[in-house]
């Protein structure tokens, strides 16, 4: 048995998560939240608690004989990442021996894609913070899980997980659209379901081994061509608007104006504006490989069956 504590608890990510540490019917876990935990569902072996960020002393308190704590912050909604590092200090306090930082997309070339992908310059702070605080001697043991992007986003307008919710994108399967670069079919795209993420971290939690700093999940990894092909393969080819890279790479993406912004609840004007600035600097992190995810998990456990987008799409939208 782990006792877990889970920080953004009400995710979407974080409660497919949940779901599969409830199904193994082995551990303990403590759901922070910022609103009243009467609103959450009765789950075997979870415990909703109503979490005050700003109080370090208060986090301590709720992490004592916790060995494992996960984040699931929106990193754009933490200006200078400060209450994820408050998390992080309150966990070495507390004696934590193993924290997940707020991670769960793209993989190692982040960094330099930040121009593209503005919105996860608080997943890079994080990683330095972590590298930091363990450059003298290792305080906590951590893993980045980097998964690429979900791929059940590919089933939208299709139902195909518990909580989170998609959207057509990049490649939109149900009006059989895609927008990307022109002469750049070789780019990689890891897509991994959130099933497959759940069921990694399931699994990690109970490692005994050291954990990899950098957490590479890859579930199925796609060229652009190779996606395009497996639409034509299931019988829904795509029409592409296909963009220029010196173009794409000209524009200029900030967050300024999306400070506040959350795709499942913003007005969708905002929403609109967001994945219009969103898939052009997706698509540009994608060509310098920000989407083309490490396995470092996937060696770790290598009995573990990821399912992969021809499995997936065939599943979903049928064969040919």
């Amino acid at each position: 048995m782990v006792k877990i504590a889970i920080a953004g608890a009400s995710s979407q990510l974080a409660r497919e998560n949940i779901d599969a540490l409830v199904a193994t019917k082995k551990h303990e876990v403590i759901g922070l939240i910022r609103k009243d935990p009467a609103q959450f569902p009765s789950l075997p072996g979870v415990t909703w608690v109503k979490a005050v960020y700003d109080d370090k002393s208060e986090l301590v308190r709720l992490l004592q004989g916790v060995e494992v704590v996960m984040c699931f912050f929106p990193v754009h909604f933490d200006p200078g990442c400060a209450t994820q590092k408050r998390l992080i200090d309150a966990a070495v306090e507390a004696g934590v021996k193993r924290y997940v930082p707020s991670e769960w997309a793209t993989g190692t070339q982040l960094e330099s894609s930040l121009d593209g992908i503005p919105w996860y310059a608080g997943k890079v702070e994080i990683s330095r913070y972590l590298e930091d605080i363990n450059k003298e001697k290792k305080v906590i043991q951590y893993t980045k899980f980097q998964v690429g992007a979900f791929m059940n986003y590919l089933g939208h307008p299709h139902k195909t997980s518990n909580h989170v919710n998609t959207l057509g994108f990049l490649f939109d399967f149900e009006k059989q659209h895609a927008t990307l670069l022109k002469d750049r079919l070789d780019d990689v795209v890891v897509w991994t379901t959130v099933q497959d993420i759940a069921g990694v971290v399931a699994r990690a939690v109970e490692y005994q081994g050291e954990w990899p700093a950098v957490g590479g999940i890859t579930g199925s990894r796609v060229t652009v061509g190779e996606m395009l092909r497996l639409g034509e393969a299931i019988g829904r080819p795509f029409t592409v608007d296909w963009l220029k890279l010196e173009d794409v790479s000209a524009e200029e993406r900030t967050m300024e104006r999306f400070a506040n912004f959350d795709l499942h609840t913003s007005p969708p004007e905002e929403v609109a504006a967001f994945l219009n600035m969103a898939l052009k600097g997706i698509l540009l992190g994608i060509s310098r490989g920000a989407y083309a995810v490490t396995d470092e998990w996937n060696k770790i456990l290598p009995d573990y069956k990821f399912t992969t987008a021809e499995e997936f799409l065939k599943k979903v939208w049928g064969s040919k």
